[in-house]
């Protein structure tokens, strides 16, 4: 009972690793390309919240936190936000400034 126990444990791990190693497309593991992040930044204008919320960064075995990473982008998202909203109040101000400026009669 032994030996046959022990033939039946070697032939279905053999099975095992011939399924995940060989079988070229019909493998069970098939192979994939590794994940690179393909950089959706845009290089022909700033980048804007939605870049940053449509911004996935690939995970590896050894990869990062992606609860951490996902807080950081969250708050460079706000950050930018914030910003983006800052930079058109002042160009309004700036705007209605110019055109206070050019109603006001000569002296």
């Amino acid at each position: 009972m032994f030996w046959f126990l022990l033939i039946a444990m070697v032939v279905v791990v053999a099975a095992v690793t011939l399924a995940v190693v060989g079988g070229g497309d019909d493998a069970v593991l098939p192979e994939t390309g590794s994940e690179r992040l393909a950089d959706p930044l845009p290089e022909d204008r700033p980048v804007e919240r939605a870049d940053i919320d449509a911004l996935r960064l690939p995970v590896a075995a050894r990869g990062y936190r992606m609860a951490e990473v996902d807080d950081v982008l969250s708050r460079l998202a706000a950050e930018l936000a914030e910003r983006d909203a800052r930079i058109a109040g002042l160009q309004q101000a700036l705007s209605a400034a110019h055109t206070r400026r050019d109603e006001e009669p000569r002296k």
